[in-house]
């Protein structure tokens, strides 16, 4: 049987993830990154197998970019090749626009990762369960339906949409927060008594704005005028909850709108986050790393692969039982992540 030929442009976490990812369904996967040591650990870790000396993507059934906004943008500008290629960009318009002379080409967002960075975390099961966004914009029907597979065989629930309809999206969900974060941090740290003061919700409301910042300044930039509408919308929705207070009616009735909406989500106060197996007796695994840690559970979320199996199990628990059911779940063999 011959392998499928993968190279990957950038070994980060997610780039060496996807790597993971395809080796884990037999891909023979070639890399490169301009970092030394980032592809050093992506080697180390399994990800890639050969290393590239450049960003070459000769004979390669599948060229995945997983670089900033920029680096993507300006790499698929140079790039001339016949093979099916995707990003991980956390924007679309901008990348769709410089793939245009492609002939194969599907725009791809993970919405996966966090706060950390590079390759000595990645892992196969990063994607597992969650939604991995590929957009139609000028895509070949087999092309988009490859790309599907690909991402599906990882475990990702894939969801397909313009690029236009991607960026008004994490405008909202993912980029807006981001600022929010930043900003609330921003006016916590002027007061050192205030900050002090920070408990679980605020540090739970401005966790994200411990992300990387060379990236988020690339991703807000590229996506500026979508956020610059978001920003547009908060202002707006916040001057009629300065109306609601100052009147007093109807503050009750929007808090708990907001709070049925939130509790859709599921809810999370310390998550420990189990990667399952589409295999039996994994729940029961997990009963009894919950009967011997003997912690106070809050929540449950499961988030499952659709097309994979699988997913990851994320249990809320209060902050003193973190560690014994952390140590409970790895005795029984999981693989489990712990947010900081």
């Amino acid at each position: 049987m011959i392998r499928q030929k993968a190279t990957i442009l950038g070994t980060g976490l997610l780039g060496a993830s996807v790597g993971l990812a395809l080796r884990s369904q037999g891909w023979s996967v070639s890399g490169w990154d301009p970092n030394p040591d980032a592809l050093a650990q992506a080697v180390g870790r399994g990800a890639i197998e050969t290393r590239l000396a450049g960003p070459t993507t000769v004979d390669s059934d599948l060229i995945v970019l997983a670089a900033p906004p920029e680096a993507v943008i300006e790499t698929l500008l140079a790039m001339d090749t016949g093979s099916l290629v995707t990003d991980i960009a956390g924007v679309k318009v901008p990348v769709i626009a410089a793939a245009d002379h492609l002939p194969h080409f599907v725009g791809g967002h993970p919405m996966a990762g966090g706060e950390t960075s590079g390759p000595a975390l990645a892992a196969s099961s990063l994607f597992q369960g969650a939604t991995w966004v590929l957009t139609s914009d000028g895509a070949d029907e087999h092309d988009l339906e490859t790309v599907f597979a690909i991402v599906g065989s990882f475990g990702a629930n894939p969801v397909i949409m313009t690029a236009q309809e991607h960026d008004e999206a994490v405008a909202r969900v993912s980029h807006l927060p981001h600022l929010l974060a930043a900003t609330l941090m921003s006016l916590a740290e002027s007061d050192p008594v205030t900050l002090g003061l920070a408990g679980g919700g605020f540090r739970d409301l401005t966790r994200i704005a411990a992300g990387d910042s060379r990236w988020w300044a690339e991703v807000l930039a590229a996506n500026s005028s979508q956020v610059a509408a978001s920003i547009d919308e908060l202002q707006q929705s916040l001057a009629t909850w300065k109306e609601t207070l100052a009147t007093g009616g109807g503050l009750a009735a929007r808090l708990d709108s907001a709070r049925a909406a939130r509790l859709s989500l599921g809810e999370h106060n310390t998550p420990v986050r189990v990667v399952l197996l589409d295999r039996p007796g994994e729940i029961a695994r997990v009963g009894h790393a919950l009967e011997r840690s003997r912690v106070d559970v809050r929540d449950f979320q499961l988030r499952h692969g659709e097309h994979g199996g699988g997913g990851i199990l994320t249990i809320s628990v209060r902050v003193e039982g973190k560690e014994a059911l952390t140590m409970a779940l790895i005795d029984e063999g999981f693989e489990v992540r712990v947010d900081a």
